[in-house]
């Protein structure tokens, strides 16, 4: 450690980092961490949003139309296919409700900060 006429303290802090795989392109290794967060894995918040709404929604007729493949003799389906069906999409019922509420939840956050 130097010091300098300003009683500040100078450190060679290039010197100190101690490097690992995921920090920097050092030994001829792309850096791991940089490119997670130049590339995200997911679109925006719509594309996620609008693609979890079809989802909800064939979940939702599936059970439809399983029930309708029953009723018309279809022996490759039976009453267990739709009792399952039927409770997936209770489930992905509850977990859009919970993702509805957690998005209006967060809005009314960010409309309570104060500029």
């Amino acid at each position: 450690m130097e010091y300098n006429a300003g009683w500040m303290p100078k450190y060679d802090l290039e010197a100190r980092i101690q490097h690992t795989k995921l920090d920097s392109g050092i030994y001829g290794m792309e850096p791991a961490r940089l490119r997670r967060m130049e590339t995200p894995a997911t679109g925006d918040f719509k594309a996620v949003f609008s693609g979890l709404v079809e989802n909800l929604n064939a979940e939702l007729n599936a059970p439809d139309n399983l029930l309708k493949d029953v009723m018309s003799g279809n022996n490759n389906i039976d009453i267990h296919d739709v009792m399952t069906a039927m409770a997936k999409s209770e489930i992905s019922v509850n977990v859009a409700t919970q993702i509805t509420g957690k998005v209006i939840q967060a809005y009314d956050k960010v409309m309570q900060i104060q500029v």
